[in-house]
């Protein structure tokens, strides 16, 4: 079972690893691709103006420029101790313990913007760089991945949980994985596509997942597994998707 996360905005500062070093990264098929971004994000940090503009950024986050900068000189930290915010927090990977922190190591993986697909252990140095970012002279980082990406998603064997966001899906495609939607319901009954509990429903969702000591092969595995756990969850409107369905905030 391997379980695919989502990357986040905010990184960890820091780290106590060497600096980037691309042949310690699992999927050494992206090495090129990856050192032709680094190469790129790193040069386009000399220019401020252009990286606020490709980037999203204002003024005020001028640190993540300087990050990029540093790409090959900063230190590192394993992939899941770099990535941060609710989503992580959820996870909290760091209190399992045991064979369930083993357990998690293997199956935990996470979507990169500039690394295209990360195992846990992998090291890396902060950065700042989006699915959505849009390059100089670039066209889209989904077209530019795909090639690269593709193929090694599609050589994942076992049962493949694909947990990240849009645009981060969009960057490769994950044949036979298996989606999860977020659902809110409300009083009257009906459903949407909820954003505010999303990522901290899937982050327990991924620590679930993660320690469990059982191994599903097929989705009415996995649909046992959630269960047993207490979480709602659904067949989706898709063969290959699942539904957690949360109740609606109140007012």
């Amino acid at each position: 079972m391997l379980i695919l996360l989502p990357p986040s905005e905010t990184k960890s500062d820091g780290g106590d690893g060497p600096p980037l070093e691309l042949d310690r990264l699992s999927f050494p098929e992206l090495t090129p691709a990856r050192k032709e971004l680094v190469d790129e994000l790193a040069a386009l940090a000399a220019d401020p103006p252009a990286s606020r503009a490709a980037l999203g950024l204002s003024e005020r986050q001028d640190a993540e420029i300087a990050r990029n900068a540093e790409l090959w000189s900063a230190p590192t930290t394993p992939a899941l101790r770099r990535y941060t915010g609710v989503l992580y927090d959820a996870l909290d990977v760091g209190s399992l313990r045991g064979a369930a922190a083993e357990r998690a190591a293997e199956r935990l993986a996470v979507g990169s913007a500039l690394f295209g697909l990360l195992r846990a252990g992998d090291p890396v140095p902060a950065y700042r760089l989006s699915s959505g970012s849009a390059l100089p002279g670039r066209g889209t980082l989904a077209a530019f991945w795909r090639p690269a990406l593709d193929p090694v998603l599609a050589g994942l064997t076992g049962l493949v949980i694909d947990l990240r966001s849009g645009g981060y899906a969009g960057l490769g495609r994950a044949p036979g994985a298996i989606s999860v939607r977020v659902l809110t319901e409300r009083p009257d009954g009906s459903r949407a596509v909820v954003s505010h509990f999303n990522k901290a429903t899937k982050g327990r969702l991924a620590r679930l997942l993660a320690g469990t000591r059982a191994e599903p092969t097929d989705l009415p595995g996995l649909l046992r597994v959630i269960r047993r756990a207490g979480l709602p969850v659904e067949h989706g409107r898709k063969p290959d998707e699942l539904d957690l369905v949360v109740p609606d905030l109140p007012g």
